[in-house]
């Protein structure tokens, strides 16, 4: 009984178009609800670590003194937590594949000084 089910599925797959890709050479389209990777935009990030703080896997740092921040992919696990969290919109999650890699690979942003940060130190000098 089973070799007919066996025999039928097997048959009906002849006629329909195949459901693999030529990966390299074609590329798929991303799945609905792919949620992609993580992006920062530098001109609207203020720093403010809550993304470090709602991070589960400890992917992102953020140094304030050197206005860095930095995002390791081998440990992020695109759960969005940190997209959600941000104050300002900074952080997306981009629906694209990563090319595959075999080494470590930390991001790293240098976040410009905000105009209205500067012009109070500027004020506080003077």
């Amino acid at each position: 009984m089973s070799g007919f089910k066996l025999g039928k599925m097997t048959f009906g797959s002849l006629f329909k178009k195949p459901e693999t890709v030529l990966y390299p050479v074609v590329k798929p389209e991303p799945p609905v609800g792919l949620k992609g990777h993580v992006v920062v935009d530098e001109s609207t990030c203020i720093l403010c670590s809550l993304c470090v703080k709602r991070c589960p896997c400890g992917a992102i740092e953020v140094d304030k003194k050197a206005r860095t921040w930095a995002i390791d992919h081998f440990r992020c696990v695109q759960c969005g937590s940190c997209t959600y969290e941000c104050p300002k919109g900074s952080l997306t999650m981009l629906p694209t594949y990563e090319t595959v890699s075999r080494q470590k690979r930390v991001h790293t942003f240098t976040i410009p000084e905000q105009p209205k940060a500067a012009a109070k130190r500027e004020d506080a000098g003077e």
